[in-house]
């Protein structure tokens, strides 16, 4: 569940906040241009990756004053850097952290910059990603946009805001529709577009180069070798004046960390520099069987038997599958109207609970059709997919009334177990490549 959000008051003004995680030490994440920290927890990586930081840390997230859930302002008086850096005191007050870590993205990290320069005592360690030391070029900082580039840019984003390329600041996710509709979805949630595009005209102005030699904490400073927003140059910058700092060079062109192909070495990077220790990965991936199964024909029946009597079916129908789930040690993943997705850890054991069910549910006068497959799987947002998940929804379609379809890798797993098969030819499945060689469980 996303954590609860408060706020705290400074100079007038009510900024939002969210603390996570019960870590050794705090950590303060600074997201750049515009945040909603409740939209945050909307996205599944986007909130597998706070929870990641949350269990090595006590993790504050905020939103800066104009954006996302903080206090709106008027688009004539932005806050200056040394406002907003004053609501990153004013959360760390009010939530009794003496010292913090802080996590500056893009935008987000000149004003940890500053406030690491300014609070030295109350700064453990500064992270950077994607950051800058100004945002218009001179002739001593060349790789960044003109400001005139910079006043395009922002009529731009007031004219088609809520539309963001995807092919500009996520490059490793360009072509992923659900992806582009929610970032736009997390933009809107954080700004109108004359204060998205004030924000930018705003920021366009920030230098901090003259703060970065009074940086004197420990410092890391990460940056994508093609990202486009803030060249890598702009990161080596950083990181040749700020005494000590370290610099990670990562591959790819990805402006946006969170939804990054390298947002874990990012969160790995941060963890590391911060704890000591190289975290080891969460194994993701595991081998299981799927079993899918449906009634068939079950619309007509239900018309047949009328709502309260097939309503009295399906809980019987349910309580016979859950039976022998549990006998044959399976894992209910899911069901959704008259259907079951199940895994087991052993192919046996699912055709055998597959056969079990599709014998006892006749005695109620119905039918199902069943698919078998073993395969790696994977846990996204903390459920059971990937393409094995997949491939057993599709058997279960090419099944029969009554029959429980297993692919050769179930036959081939079960080889001794006294299982009879009966081949059923090869297969097309949808969305899926190649043929696959499908056999009827006796």
């Amino acid at each position: 569940m996303p954590p609860k959000t408060h706020y705290a008051r400074t100079g007038g003004v009510s900024i939002a906040y969210q603390v996570v995680g019960v870590g050794p030490f705090d950590l303060v994440y600074v997201p750049g241009w515009i945040s909603n920290i409740e939209m945050m927890w909307t996205d599944p990586s986007y909130a597998r990756l706070l929870t990641r930081f949350a269990k090595f840390s006590r993790l504050i997230l905020f939103d800066k004053r104009g954006t996302g859930l903080s206090d709106r302002v008027a688009n004539d008086q932005l806050p200056t850097l040394e406002q907003r850096m004053d609501d990153v005191r004013a959360v760390m007050d009010a939530v009794g952290s003496d010292r913090a870590a802080l996590f500056g993205h893009s935008e987000g990290s000149s004003m940890s910059i500053l406030f690491a320069a300014t609070y030295p005592q109350r700064t453990i360690a500064l992270a950077l990603y994607g950051s800058f030391a100004k945002r218009f070029r001179s002739d001593d900082y060349p790789w960044a946009p003109t400001l005139e580039e910079r006043a395009e840019a922002a009529d731009e984003v007031e004219r088609g805001w809520g539309e963001v390329s995807l092919a500009y600041y996520v490059p490793s996710r360009a072509g992923d529709d659900a992806v582009g509709a929610w970032l736009s979805a997390y933009f809107r949630s954080g700004a109108s577009p004359a204060a998205a595009a004030a924000l930018l005209r705003m920021n366009s102005r920030n230098d901090v180069r003259a703060v970065l030699p009074a940086v004197r904490v420990p410092t890391l400073v990460i940056h994508a070798s093609g990202d486009r927003d803030a060249k890598i140059d702009e990161g080596r910058y950083l990181a040749s004046h700020i005494k000590g700092a370290r610099f990670l060079e990562l591959a790819g062109g990805d402006h946006i960390w969170f939804l990054s192909q390298t947002a874990d070495d990012v969160v790995d990077a941060v963890e590391e520099f911060l704890t000591g220790v190289r975290p080891t990965r969460e194994i993701d991936r595991f081998l299981a069987t799927v079993l899918f199964t449906d009634i068939v024909g079950g619309t007509a029946r239900a018309a047949e038997l009328g709502d309260t009597r097939w309503r009295e079916v399906i809980e019987r129908h349910h309580a016979i599958v859950r039976t022998e789930l549990g006998r044959h040690r399976g894992v209910e993943e899911d069901t959704a109207g008259d259907g079951f997705f199940a895994t087991f850890d052993a192919p046996a054991r699912g055709v055998r609970c597959a056969l079990a069910i599709r014998d006892r549910v006749r005695d109620l006068g119905l039918e199902i059709r069943a698919g078998v497959h073993t395969g790696e799987c994977e846990l996204i947002a903390g459920k059971t997919g990937g393409i094995a998940v997949i491939v057993g929804a599709r058997v279960r379609e090419q099944a029969a009334p009554g029959e429980v379809l297993v692919t050769s890798t179930v036959r081939d797993l079960t080889s001794g177990a006294g299982l009879a098969f009966e081949d059923r030819g090869p297969r097309k499945l949808k969305g899926v490549p190649r043929d696959w060689q499908l056999f009827a469980a006796g």
